[in-house]
């Protein structure tokens, strides 16, 4: 199983949390939802060690269907099998069930906590559901669609058609690559519109009055502060039919520009999206990331190939860029900030690379630190004082067969902030992973492991947690240390585990003949 991407958690607390970060700012598609940070494209990754230009591209995301989304109070659960959302109030394990349409294949929930939103497959809906009262109404959209994204502030989604994504219901109706549904959620009501063709998901502005639709050759700028929202085409290549895959979109935190990073291409384009007018702007070879600060005034892309980051005013894209030089020769090609906006994290996971290099943004000096094995992904702390870095099964050239870590899984309890590490042995690959965004704890998963490890960020010591099956996968409620695994079980399995009390609760069946174990 590949590891899936932290999806923006810290921005979005409402949302749910499923996985594994490629880079700091990614688009979790799928279950949790609202694409506040930069869209990503999925990229194949073969670790082969080839560092050129046109070489392997990093790991920037992936993504896995059916989770449950969390407010502050409840866990919902889409059950697709028997057409339900299931609601489970975490204080009390209390469960309601309600209707919803046929296949509801995603369940997303607002960050003010007030609704979930359904993608519903087999009606070719959506569905609105207030996550106190459990009222439901929905609202037809296109034939097809089988993807959700869920604006930051809750009043739009956009449904749209991934011919590389699973479909859990199909209509039968006619199938468009050109087609989105936006659907305001309320007043419920669906808005329709062709834009680019296949499109790869949405970027939402941070007050939620912009979307910004991905496809390879065009943008589409949508208004939704008008009454019936139009899509407004840009066109990025000349012939959109032929044009490089778009690996990553950024867009201003006021909305006026768009920076799009294409597979292959040298140069970075820059979307003024007021006027309609795309340019370029070097970026130096091999670009293969890139994120805005915390604060949303500079973007940073690495170049690879040139060891070079290099970060330009967002307010003003055109002026003179900054260059800093990697601290060694290594390739690194993610970029990472902390949460603090005092640090970044530069590694990669396109090469079995065995150390990452963390850039104090302050004097831009590196301390970079040699690694137990290569890189998978990491996992920043809500400040990102602290980071878990998950490794590769396969070895760095020239490891020493002898090594405990050898040919293993491992990941590393790491300060960004101090020399303090600790490095671990696991028995299978993680699968997911998730953090509490009181800045104490982070928690992952394991493949074919009924357990779930809970990671203090403050003594960077784990604690193993059994289970009573195996997590699909695991989340964080907002505002608490308590933890959620959802479990493979006919009829449904949820545990809750507080890791301030240490305390472990089930919920088993919580469809038919619910059952609490303690």
């Amino acid at each position: 199983m590949r590891l899936i991407p932290l999806s923006l958690f810290f921005g979005l607390a409402g949302c749910a949390d499923y996985g594994l970060s490629g880079a700091d700012n990614e688009v979790g598609r799928g279950a949790s939802g609202a694409d506040s940070g930069s869209y990503e494209a999925d990229a194949d990754t073969d670790a082969d060690g080839d560092t050129d230009a046109d070489g392997p591209s990093e790991d920037e995301s992936d993504y896995l269907r059916l989770a449950p989304a969390a407010t502050d109070q409840y866990v919902f659960v889409a059950n697709p099998d028997r057409d339900t959302l299931t609601r489970v109030a975490v204080s009390t394990l209390e469960v309601r069930t309600v209707g919803v349409g046929r296949i509801p294949s995603t369940v997303q929930t607002t960050s003010d906590f007030r609704l979930a939103v359904t993608l519903d497959e087999g009606d070719d809906a959506v569905s609105r559901i207030y996550a106190e009262t459990l009222e439901v109404e929905a609202v037809g959209i296109r034939d097809n669609m089988n993807q959700l994204s869920l604006a930051p502030n809750g009043e739009w989604a956009m449904a749209w058609y991934d011919p590389d994504a699973e479909s859990l219901g199909v209509s039968g109706g006619v199938t468009s690559f050109n087609e989105v549904s936006f659907v305001r959620t309320d007043p419920l009501s669906h808005h329709p519109m062709a834009v680019g063709y296949n499109p790869k998901g949405v970027r939402w502005s941070d007050d939620g009055k912009l979307a910004v639709v991905v496809s390879d050759g065009s943008l589409a700028v949508v208004d939704l502060t008008q009454e019936s929202p139009a899509a407004r085409l840009i066109l990025l290549v000349d012939d959109p039919l032929d044009a490089p895959v778009a690996e990553e979109v950024v867009l201003s935190a006021d909305g006026a520009f768009a920076f799009v990073r294409q597979r292959g291409v040298q140069d970075l384009l820059v979307v003024d999206l007021i006027n309609e007018v795309v340019d370029s702007l070097v970026v130096g070879t091999d670009p293969t990331d890139m994120d805005l600060s915390v604060d949303g005034e500079r973007l940073s892309v690495v170049a690879r190939s040139a060891r070079q980051v290099w970060t330009f005013d967002v307010e003003n894209p055109y002026a003179d860029a900054t260059v800093v030089d990697f601290p060694s020769d290594r390739a690194y090609g993610s970029l990472a900030f902390t949460g603090d906006g005092l640090r970044a994290l530069l590694y990669t996971n396109a090469s079995l690379t065995d150390s990452l290099a963390i850039w104090d943004l302050g004097d831009d000096s590196f301390d970079e630190r040699q690694l137990v094995k290569p890189v998978a992904s990491v996992g920043l702390s809500p400040v990102g004082d602290t980071v878990i870095v998950f490794h590769t099964e396969e070895n760095a050239s020239g490891a020493d067969s002898d090594d405990p870590f050898y040919d293993e899984w491992a990941v590393t309890l790491m300060e960004t902030d101090g020399i303090g590490e600790n490095r671990l042995l696991l028995p299978a690959e993680p699968k997911g992973y998730t953090v509490s965004d009181d800045n104490l704890w982070g928690f992952f998963i394991l493949e074919g492991q009924s357990l779930v490890e809970a990671c203090s960020f403050v003594t960077l010591i784990p604690e193993l947690v059994d289970l009573p099956s195996e997590p699909a996968f695991v989340g964080t409620l907002p505002g608490s240390d308590v933890a959620w695994a959802s479990q493979a079980h006919e009829l449904g399995r949820l545990s809750f585990y507080d890791a301030g009390d240490e305390t472990l609760d089930t919920i088993t069946g919580f469809e038919l003949n619910s059952e609490i174990e303690h």
